[in-house]
């Protein structure tokens, strides 16, 4: 079973664009999704799992997608509610992927903190070295200023 954790932002593109990425480069196709999102961002939710779920079905995968909703800016409530996703992950064996491009620090710190110390397989970030470009579907956007990486593969 192949897990992966993504957060949703300010750019819902910034997301969306990572999944593509990450899907298309590095050919992780999960199994389950879950998105965490502080409650100001709720109104990009549904925009989002459709538009994971239309990459996922471009690519012949079907995962299933839930999302856990963090009041803005509360640390102590990512920390816990991430660290037992996480934890609920790796003791059920499966391959995680976080990826961290649209999350705010609360969300990213929470999922690193815990991550790391797990073990976690991968931890994706799509940078873009123009953000002229940001707003745009993953395939409109150059090649060349899109660095997607893997901090767990770089670890190594």
């Amino acid at each position: 079973m192949k897990a992966y954790v993504t957060m949703l932002g300010r750019s819902t593109w910034a997301m969306i664009n990572a999944y593509y990425a990450v899907v298309m480069h590095k050919k992780y196709h999960p199994d389950e999704i879950y998105i965490f999102l502080e409650d100001i961002y709720v109104d990009k939710l549904p925009k989002a799992v459709e538009a994971l779920e239309i990459i996922s079905e471009a690519f012949g995968f079907k995962p299933k997608i839930s999302w856990k909703i963090i009041e803005e800016a509360n640390f102590l409530e990512a920390d816990k509610k991430i660290g037992e996703l996480l934890r609920e992950l790796k003791s059920r064996g499966c391959e995680i992927a976080v990826e961290i491009t649209s999350g705010r620090k609360a969300l990213v710190a929470g999922a690193l903190i815990h991550g790391i110390p797990l073990k976690v397989d991968h931890v994706f970030y799509l940078a873009i070295r123009s953000m002229e470009f940001a707003n745009r579907p993953y395939m409109m956007i150059p090649m060349q200023i899109q660095i997607l990486k893997d901090f767990m593969e770089d670890k190594q």
